[in-house]
C-alpha cells in the first residue's frame, strides 16, 4: 500500500506522456494558424488585402507570429508556410515551409509579435522560393502592399515588385517593405508535415500532393482568390 501512491502517479505521467504524443506537431499546427490569419485579415475588405492581388498573385506567404525582441537593435524570427499556384495556374499546391530572419535597428523596447502576408506576384518572384534562402530587396523587389478592396492605388514601387508584403501587429494591418528580411526554406518541418523528406520545389510544383492537415489552409486561399468571390 505505500507504493501506491506512487505507481498512482506513474499511472498519470504515462497517461500523459501518451497525450503529448498523440499532439500534432508546431509545424501541422501553424498551416491553420496561417489559414486563420488570412482569414481575419480578410474578414474586414476595406482594411484587408485587395482581392485582385491575391487572384493574381503566383505563391502567398503566410507567417504567424513572427517574434521581434531586443533593445536599440533588435532581430525577426519566425516560421511559415506558402502554397503557389498549381498547373496551369489553377488551385494551390501542399504548403512548404519557410524561416524569416532578419535584423532591424531603431527604437525597440521590448517584444512584440507580427503576422506578415507576402504576396508573389510574378514567376520570376516564384522561382525564388525554390532556392535554399534569399534576401528580400536584394534578390527579389519587395514592396509595402496597397490596402482596401481595390489595388488601383498601387505605386510605380508596387506595380513592378516581385513580392508584395504586409504586417499585421495589435490590430492594426498595413502594407509593409520587409526589405533586408531572408526567407529560408525548412525542410525539417516539411518533413514533420509530408511525413517524408521532399524537395520544396517538388511541393510548389504540385508533384507532391497536399497533406490532408493542410485541407484548411488551401480551402482558405481558395475562398479569397477565387474570381467568383
Amino acid at each position: 500500500m505505500r507504493n501506491t501512491p506512487f505507481f498512482t502517479a506513474w499511472i498519470l505521467a504515462s497517461f500523459l506522456g501518451a497525450g503529448s504524443l498523440g499532439a500534432a506537431h508546431p509545424a501541422v499546427e501553424r498551416q491553420d494558424t496561417a489559414a486563420q490569419v488570412l482569414e481575419e485579415v480578410m474578414a474586414t475588405p476595406e482594411r484587408g488585402i485587395p482581392l485582385d492581388l491575391i487572384q493574381k498573385a503566383h505563391c502567398v506567404i503566410i507567417v504567424p507570429g513572427v517574434k521581434k525582441v531586443g533593445f536599440i537593435f533588435g532581430g525577426r524570427y519566425g516560421k511559415g508556410v506558402v502554397s503557389c499556384r498549381g498547373a496551369g495556374g489553377k488551385g494551390w499546391t501542399g504548403p512548404s515551409t519557410v524561416r524569416i530572419e532578419g535584423g532591424s535597428v531603431g527604437l525597440q523596447i521590448g517584444g512584440s509579435s507580427t503576422d506578415f502576408v507576402l504576396l508573389v506576384m510574378n514567376e520570376r518572384g516564384a522561382e525564388k522560393l525554390i532556392q535554399s534562402k534569399f534576401t528580400l530587396g536584394a534578390d527579389a523587389a519587395v514592396a509595402g502592399g496597397p490596402v482596401g478592396r481595390s489595388a488601383q492605388a498601387q505605386t510605380d514601387a508596387q506595380m513592378h515588385a516581385q513580392i508584395l508584403s504586409y504586417s499585421r501587429s495589435r490590430g492594426a494591418f498595413a502594407g509593409i517593405s520587409l526589405e533586408g528580411a531572408t526567407l529560408r526554406q525548412d525542410r525539417d518541418d516539411n518533413r514533420r508535415i509530408y511525413g517524408k523528406h521532399v524537395e520544396p520545389k517538388a511541393v510548389l510544383s504540385g508533384e507532391i500532393p497536399a497533406p490532408e492537415s493542410s485541407r484548411n489552409l488551401i480551402a482558405t486561399l481558395t475562398k479569397y482568390s477565387s474570381a467568383a468571390h
